[in-house]
This record gives structure tokens, C-alpha cells and sequence, in this order.
């Protein structure tokens, strides 16, 4: 589930960049469903094992995390080019809140005539792109929400630079703190509570 969360996730970058003009994802083979165009070895396969292996020899409650390599933009239309980078950037999380929505739909059904299988399937699909949503709108370069800011308080681009180069010594030291975990389990709840609404209701039905 994290593997396909975090496939479409870059793919909905890459799509959205595409049909915005920006010839450089194609060029790289980005534009694909493909998960090996977008695994990241150390977000896609080191980094979720070393929370997995935290979390079964510690008592911090339990986080799985990841990513995939990012989506390289060229942005050559001057004019529109920050609209550009802000709607490629919001593809990506869209895709994951619209596979929720599918996840949701799916476990109403699934409860609704009986397939526990299949229905644990789609709440772990649920929650799990609720998670990506919820860390991917976190203001921490380079993660997608730092595009927001980054606009809204006017960063420069060296700035940004400095702070990514930063970022993933960052993110491990929060990952590791008890009260960020919390905090984060708080916000993906919050998230993950819309769509379960939504499965509920689909499963009243």
C-alpha cells in the first residue's frame, strides 16, 4: 500500500507538470505508473524498514513513513511559473486523498456485503495515503507543503536550498521524537476520519 501510495503520488507530479508543458518528467521516464521510476532507495525501502525495526524494539507508537524520488521540474514558462510549480506540486498529495476516496469507497462496500478481507485492504490503503497527505503538507523543504510557504512568505531560492540540504537530518531527528509521532498520529486520524465518514455512509446505505 505505501509502494502504490507513493507511486501515484509522484506520478500525479509528473502527470500534472506534463500536461502543464514542462517537457523535463517525460524526458526522464517520470510520466509512467511504473514504481520503479520513482522508488527512492532510501525513502521507498530504507527508511520505512528503520521505522518498521524502531517500532517493533521501542515502545513509541507505531509510524510508517516514506517517499519516493522526486519529480525534477523545469518550469519554462516564466509567466506562469510559480501557478505551474503550485499545481504540479498539489498534484501529488491530490492523488493521494484521491486514492483515499477510492479506499473509502471500497471499504463501505466491503462492509456493507460482507468481505472482511477486502475490507482490511481498503482501510489499510485508506489510512495509508492519509498518512502521505498528512506528512507530504508538512512545511519542511523539500516536502510539498514547503512550496506553499515558500511562495507565501516569499523564501528565496537560496534559502530553500539551504534548508533542504538540511531536511532529512531534520525529518529523522523529528520521526524519532515521541511528541511529533503524537502530533502526526493526531493529524492523520483527523484526516483519515473524513473518509471513514465516508465509508460508513456508503455502508448505511
Amino acid at each position: 500500500m505505501l509502494l502504490i501510495g507513493i507511486t501515484m503520488h509522484e506520478f500525479g507530479h509528473a502527470f500534472a507538470a506534463d500536461k502543464l508543458g514542462d517537457p523535463l518528467p517525460r524526458l526522464q521516464g517520470r510520466v509512467t505508473m511504473n514504481p520503479i521510476a520513482h522508488m527512492d532507495m532510501l525513502g521507498t525501502v530504507v527508511l520505512p524498514l528503520l521505522m518498521i525495526f524502531i517500532s517493533l524494539t521501542t515502545s513509541a507508537p507505531f509510524l510508517l513513513f516514506g517517499w519516493g524520488k522526486p519529480v525534477q521540474v523545469s518550469l519554462p514558462n516564466p509567466k506562469t511559473r510559480m501557478r505551474d510549480d503550485l499545481i504540479s506540486t498539489a498534484a501529488g498529495p491530490f492523488a493521494n486523498v484521491v486514492l483515499a476516496l477510492i479506499s473509502a469507497v471500497v471499504l463501505g462496500l466491503a462492509a456493507r456485503y460482507g468481505l472482511p478481507s477486502l475490507a482490511e485492504v481498503a482501510r489499510l490503503s485508506l489510512f495509508m495515503n492519509a498518512m502521505l497527505f498528512a506528512f507530504n503538507m508538512l512545511p519542511l523543504p523539500p516536502l510539498d507543503g514547503s512550496h506553499f510557504l515558500r511562495y507565501a512568505v516569499g523564501m528565496s531560492d537560496y534559502t530553500y536550498a539551504r534548508i533542504s540540504s538540511y531536511s532529512l537530518f531534520i525529518f529523522i531527528v523529528l520521526i524519532n521524537i515521541p511528541q511529533f509521532k503524537m502530533f502526526m498520529h493526531t493529524i492523520i486520524s483527523a484526516v483519515s476520519s473524513v473518509f471513514l465518514y465516508v465509508s460508513k455512509f456508503i455502508a448505511m446505505m
